[in-house]
């Protein structure tokens, strides 16, 4: 023990005690130091195994236990379960599924073998797809034109994959309807078909294809408008199509374009697209036209357009001013086939050379305003309204000559070859 006096401490100065408290306080501290730094380091050590066990526990559980067994999975079990619990469908989910079911097994694949020139001038074979519906019990099948166009074998692939040869019966570009057929024996289902007349703009359309053979396709839809026309593939025009958003895409030229209840109400015959897909704006021929196209193209080989035997152009207000007429809308005869129908009926067709627009025509003949009371404005409506009727159909002419309105009958007759 030391002995503290004034001043000093007794067998040792005040500098050596003064040293040898401060080494003992620094290994004091130096020790502690040690202990925290171990303590650090451990708890790093188990944050970084903590969090790599973590991140890659899903392997060291398979590493440690192994995989599960199916009856662990839950969605197995979720499967199992569903079974007992009510399946919730809409009312359209319902009438969708339904018009599929009953209908699909009548609508067919067309494979329709064409010949074809190559680079070195060789005949070689070339295969079309498209595709059809049955429309009666004896065979018959509805399509395009189009797709069997040219066509040297016709080959028919059933709703059950069944592959069978099919003959045609008759087809009309005008129309781009055609109708073959293949043996009764093979109709099994037949596609119902309806009334296009009570459609309205908005109400479902579903379209319905067997494009490459394979198996069907279904889209749906609406119907976006009504009276449509476009260009036909040879030139020609279709007049009163359906326009629909279901997508009709390359392949289900053909098929049938349905209503709710399961009937046929048009046959999906184009589509408009830069692309070549299918870009929700799609065309249809009306079922009350291709079935009477079918009738006579079943009847007789060939469908016997119904034919006026003139031709005529749409007045505009500036050649109503220059002719001085006292109407500015409807068609002016140009020229009537002698002997046609409207030759018969007395209508007259122009006998005066006029040179308007850098078009030289005769003038002087009767303008149609209207045919049954329906206004025609220009000759695509005339042909128009023409074509919704049959050879044999009389049909009220409403004409303009010399400044007053005249009636006439006109028989129409069927359209020469």
């Amino acid at each position: 023990m030391f002995l503290v006096r004034t001043g000093k401490i007794s067998g040792v100065d005040e500098k050596t005690v003064s040293l040898g408290f401060i080494n003992s306080l620094n290994i004091r501290k130096i020790m502690q130091d040690n202990q925290f730094n171990k303590k650090l380091l451990f708890w790093m050590v188990v944050l970084l195994v903590g969090s790599h066990v973590y991140a890659n526990w899903d392997w060291i559980k398979i590493d440690l236990i192994g995989r599960p067994a199916v009856q662990q999975l839950d969605f197995i079990q979720v499967g199992n379960q569903s079974e007992n619990r009510p399946l919730v469908i809409s009312r359209d989910e319902q009438i969708t599924t339904k018009v599929f079911e009953d209908v699909h097994q009548a609508v067919v694949n067309i494979a329709a073998t064409t010949l074809t020139m190559n680079y070195w001038n060789q005949v070689i074979p070339q295969q079309g797809q498209g595709s059809g519906f049955i429309i009666d019990g004896e065979g018959y099948i509805l399509t395009n034109n189009h797709v069997i166009e040219g066509a040297r074998k016709i080959a028919v692939t059933l709703g059950d994959g069944k592959k069978v040869e099919a003959v045609l019966i008759g087809r009309d570009a005008s129309t781009d309807l055609a109708v073959i057929k293949i043996p009764k024996r093979f109709v099994s289902v037949v596609a119902p078909l309806g009334d296009s007349g009570f459609m309205r703009v908005g109400q479902k359309a579903i379209a319905i294809g067997n494009p490459f053979g394979l198996s069907h396709t279904l889209t749906t839809g609406v119907i976006s408008a009504l009276n449509r026309q476009i260009q036909s593939e040879n030139g020609g025009s279709l007049f009163d199509l359906i326009q629909t958003d279901a997508a009709i895409n390359p392949g289900n030229s053909g098929g049938p374009l349905l209503n709710s209840s399961g009937e046929v109400i048009g046959v999906n015959t184009a589509i408009f697209s830069r692309s070549g897909g299918s870009q929700g704006i799609g065309f249809a021929i009306p079922v009350n036209q291709a079935k009477m196209v079918a009738a006579q193209l079943i009847t007789s080989g060939r469908y016997a357009r119904p034919w006026l035997g003139l031709s005529g152009l749409g007045l505009t207000q500036d050649l109503a001013e220059v002719l001085h007429l006292g109407v500015e809308k409807g068609v002016l005869t140009v020229d009537v086939v002698r002997g046609g129908p409207a030759h018969k009926a007395g209508i007259k067709g122009g006998h005066t050379n006029l040179i308007y627009s850098n078009m030289r025509f005769p003038v002087g003949g009767d303008v149609i305003v209207s045919v049954n009371r329906q206004t025609v404005k220009n000759m695509d409506e005339l042909i128009k309204e023409i074509n919704r009727h049959q050879a044999g159909d009389a049909l009220n002419f409403k004409i303009w000559r010399q400044n007053q309105y005249m009636d006439q009958e006109v028989i129409l007759e069927n359209r020469p070859e």
